[in-house]
């Protein structure tokens, strides 16, 4: 990755504004969805099945159904509960706040990354990216104004759940992508999740309008093809250049809440939401140049 041509890391980086695009699409329909009378439980269900249904269809014009298959089941279980933990919680934070809130709110997920990585994973972290980490915390206290009621604490408290669990499945994830590839992962995320859904929509399913059940089908087809492009972009570009690319996504969070539901970001939200993405920028950099470093002595040492 790190001699990565020119064309691939443009490749990459418009993979991953395309799945910010997507995504931010996705997360105006479920929005819209939800208040035409669909739950929840409809909404992850119908988001699953869709991207569950996306895959098998890539796959059955590509590489077949064979290339996914797998040795490592327990993982993607594991994979399989947490990222669907992670998804509960973001869309019921996108359900409480308006769009530019609960995706900075999002944005927290390098800090709790951070603090995971040191953790579970005994990573070397320095005052640099602890000190970030304490801007970022800074930042959501701002966008948050605890104790002023401004901001429902509800969707505060999913959201930074969803961070964290967006965070442990990252930590994850580079286990598993030791072995397996990515549309591997992204198969059995979304086909073991229709067990647990599956269970849920039974009891959660209802009449809807033809619209809403256009937008649950919307959710689930564009959030597959997000996810694919999310994932992809990987492939092509070092993380320090594709991620950063995540942030642009409240441009298109504060478009749609505006043009869609009238609604535009506070003031503490303004000044908030850089402070958050400077501490995520400075981390991913911050990793970047820790990972340059041991790649420079192993070549010395070598």
């Amino acid at each position: 990755m790190a001699n990565a041509s020119p064309d691939r890391i443009l490749l990459a980086i418009g993979l991953r504004l395309t799945s910010v695009l997507l995504f931010a699409c996705m997360n105006t329909l479920i929005k819209l969805s939800e208040a035409g009378g669909a739950t929840i439980g409809e909404i992850l269900f119908f988001r699953q099945a869709g991207a569950a249904a996306f895959m098998v269809v890539v796959l059955l014009t590509g590489p077949g159904l064979r290339s996914v298959a797998t040795s490592r089941l327990p993982a993607h279980i594991l994979r399989m509960a947490m990222g669907l933990s992670a998804m509960a919680l973001t869309f019921a934070t996108i359900l409480a706040l308006p769009l530019a809130e609960s995706t900075t709110i999002g944005f927290t997920m390098p800090i709790f990354a951070t603090i995971l990585g040191a953790l579970v994973l005994g990573e070397p972290t320095g005052w640099h990216r602890w000190g970030a980490v304490v801007l970022g915390f800074v930042g959501v206290l701002i966008v948050a104004q605890p104790g002023t009621g401004h901001f429902p604490l509800i969707g505060a408290l999913t959201g930074l759940g969803a961070a964290l669990l967006t965070a442990g499945v990252s930590i994850l994830l580079r286990q598993i992508s030791r072995t397996e590839s990515i549309t591997t992962t992204v198969f059995w995320f979304s086909t073991l999740s229709l067990v647990p859904l599956g269970i849920v929509y039974a009891f959660a399913m209802q009449p809807h309008a033809p619209l809403v059940w256009l937008l649950l089908v919307g959710i689930g087809v564009i959030g597959g093809a997000a996810q694919l492009a999310m994932t992809g972009a990987l492939r092509f570009g070092p993380v320090s250049v594709v991620v950063p690319m995540d942030y642009s996504s409240l441009l298109w969070a504060t478009l749609s809440g505006w043009v869609v539901f009238g609604v535009l970001p506070d003031t503490w939200t303004w000044v908030g939401a850089p402070v958050i993405i400077a501490s995520g920028l400075y981390i991913v950099w911050r990793e970047h140049v820790r990972r340059r470093i041991e790649t420079d002595q192993a070549v010395v040492e070598g």
